[in-house]
């Protein structure tokens, strides 16, 4: 009799780079933000990338969501190698596949809460999936809030809003950047146990990008760059531990 079904599956990868280089022209010498990449994000963790100012958090960011074209190296989500897309299969695949969450809501301003999370079915010509959008709403604590206006909301509902809008598609993996940047520590607070809550409640992969050591150590894991390269990961690391390991990276 087998017992095959006994194996457990190797745990999926949301998203891999592999040797990803970046670099800028810039005067005479170019600029090498990201030099040769290599990491691995399993599907359903959530991922901070930490680091000194200038070690390319947000580029590496931009590239792994497809915003910004690697000079060279291999970038996969789920399992569409993006890095072979044409601009055109690459919109429409971020569209589908990708969730961003930055420092900045990005809401319309003449959008009800309802109407900003139904962009990402609108934009891909489909219509809203109102379970899943009362669902969502739910999962961010703004259910009862889905006919006012961003003008009507603090800074935290809005960030809520928008993570609401980044899990409509059920994305492969869903990108933040300094997504408590613009908040104050207790709402900051606030809105990344919302966003924890609902990344891991529906089973989501989160890469944050933060220079919060306290956000970074709510994550499964950290990354550690500097200078462009993976320098180190660690995981279940305290915010002390954490901010102490950025400090002496920029030394």
């Amino acid at each position: 009799m087998s017992h095959a079904s006994h194996v457990t599956a190797p745990p999926r990868t949301a998203v891999s780079l592999t040797g990803v280089h970046q670099s800028y022209p810039a005067g005479v010498q170019p600029v090498h933000a990201l030099r040769g990449i290599d990491l691995t994000i399993t599907a359903g963790s959530f991922t901070a990338v930490m680091g000194p100012s200038g070690s390319g958090k947000s580029t590496l960011l931009n590239v792994a969501a497809g915003l910004d074209t690697p000079t060279s190296g291999r970038i996969v989500v789920g399992d569409t190698d993006i890095s072979r897309l044409s601009a055109d299969e690459l919109t429409t695949f971020r569209r589908r596949h990708v969730g961003f969450i930055f420092q900045a809501y990005n809401l319309l301003p003449h959008l009800t809460v309802s109407e900003n999370l139904r962009l990402p079915w609108w934009l891909d010509d489909r219509s809203p999936d109102l379970a899943r959008e009362a669902e969502l709403l739910r999962a961010v604590g703004m259910d009862g809030a889905a006919d006012r206006l961003p003008a009507e909301l603090s800074g935290g509902q809005a960030q809520r809003v928008a993570i609401a809008r980044a899990l409509a598609l059920e994305p492969d993996v869903i990108f933040a950047d300094e997504p408590t940047g613009a908040l104050d520590s207790h709402t900051g607070a606030t809105v990344l146990q919302v966003l924890r809550t609902a990344v891991a409640g529906l089973r989501q992969t989160l890469v944050l990008v933060t220079h919060d050591a306290q956000v970074a150590a709510a994550a499964d894991e950290v990354v550690f760059l500097a200078d462009g390269t993976v320098v180190d990961r660690a995981v279940e690391a305290s915010a002390q531990q954490i901010s102490q390991r950025v400090l002496d990276l920029g030394r």
